[in-house]
């Protein structure tokens, strides 16, 4: 299997300025790469493409030794396969009807990360493997940066990145042939229900809190976004507050990270089986449809459904618990949700009237009763298992 691993860098403060220099000179680079695509089209509609590029990089080199120069070389081709990407996504987005989204110039604070293809091309894993305390990775141009290293890393080290994220750097490891860790059978399926009261509730009637890290920090995220709405622009104070307001904002996405681990680390050594739904989260939390002069029904309530929806992370979860299960042995299936909610687990009536409230499923035909979301995930499972006993009678 391949596998991330994301450990955080105890930089000096040299080796800081080093790190933010290369990030600046491969936005520049990106830039002036898309700046030279734009050009070329719209003067002579010649179509410039990754090769090119790629092999105008010694011309690059050898004029701007100390800039551009004394960085890695395969680095800086993996930031032109990032903007030819970017190309091929809106080509893509072109073709299906979709919205195009042409690719973008990255201003200061837009482009965070930088990635070396290959361990031992410009970087170096563990580069000093006889330093009895700590664990080091070589960067060209940097030197040699100390790692928190706070698990094993597994498998043999493909790519090296190194990102930032607010006033922290981190290094991320894409590594092959990562053992999978099977975990004994557990004799039981589930099918679970996404909520918003509950983050996950299962078929037998387990739920799973649902943290709320964005609600519990709105206070705090409040008054540093007003504070910051009141520092002049460009100043340092200003750049004092967006690195506040910026650090608040990855402490709830570390704790809704960790929210969906743990969850997911509790259905994996549960159950065998595991039954979802295959939801579209990016549709379910759409704007309410209208205009400024003819807005939309319950356009407050919808807003706050979706920050609610995006405060749980169904989708972070949902990526959690599928790189999980498939390093346990577990088997994941996703089933389509239409009707899952609104039909009833007894006797299979199906009606709008059966969801009482939002806590409580009553159907209409049978009086069967139930918390709604254990009625749900009860279909959800119904669905699931008969979509592989399907898979496995064909």
């Amino acid at each position: 299997m391949r596998r991330s691993y994301k450990f955080l860098l105890r930089p000096t403060r040299h080796q800081q300025i080093a790190l933010a220099a290369c990030l600046e000179d491969h936005r520049v680079l990106y830039n002036a790469a898309l700046e030279h695509r734009r050009t070329a089209y719209r003067r002579a509609g010649v179509t410039v493409r990754y090769g090119d590029q790629s092999g105008e990089l010694k011309h690059i080199r050898a004029d701007d030794p100390d800039g551009q120069g004394r960085w890695s070389f395969s680095s800086q081709q993996a930031t032109l396969r990032r903007l030819d990407k970017a190309f091929a996504a809106f080509f893509t987005r072109v073709l299906s009807g979709r919205t195009p989204g042409f690719p973008r110039f990255k201003g200061r604070g837009r482009f965070d990360t930088v990635v070396w293809p290959r361990d031992g091309d410009g970087c170096r894993w563990d580069s000093q493997p006889n330093h009895p305390a700590a664990t080091f990775v070589r960067l060209q141009g940097i030197g040699h940066v100390r790692v928190h290293q706070h698990r094993r890393v597994k498998g043999r080290v493909k790519t090296i990145g190194v990102t930032r994220e607010g006033r922290r750097w981190f290094v991320v490891l894409s590594c092959d042939g990562v053992p999978a860790e099977v975990l004994p059978a557990a004799g039981a399926v589930a099918g679970i229900d996404l909520g918003i009261a509950s983050l996950v509730t299962t078929s037998d009637g387990e739920p799973l809190a649902n943290r709320r890290p964005l609600a519990a920090s709105a206070g705090r995220l409040a008054a540093a976004q007003q504070a910051l709405a009141r520092k002049k622009r460009g100043s340092n104070r200003r750049r004092k507050a967006v690195a506040r307001l910026a650090a608040l904002h990855a402490k709830v996405r570390r704790q809704r990270l960790d929210s969906a681990h743990k969850a997911a680390l509790a259905l994996v050594g549960g159950y065998d089986v595991i039954v979802h739904e295959d939801l579209r989260i990016a549709n379910m939390t759409r704007s309410a449809s209208g205009t400024i002069q003819a807005p939309g029904r319950n356009v407050a309530a919808k807003s706050g459904l979706n920050r609610s929806i995006l405060d749980a992370g169904w989708g972070v979860f949902l990526r959690v618990l599928a790189y999980k299960a498939e390093s346990a042995g577990r088997e994941l299936i996703a089933v389509n949700p239409a009707n899952t909610s609104r039909t009833c687990a007894q006797c299979g009536h199906c009606a709008a009237e059966n969801r009482v409230t939002q806590a409580v499923f009553r159907c209409t035909a049978c009086g069967f009763s139930a918390h709604a979301d254990v009625n749900a995930a009860i279909n959800i499972l119904r669905a699931g298992l008969a979509l592989r006993n399907a898979a496995k009678a064909a």
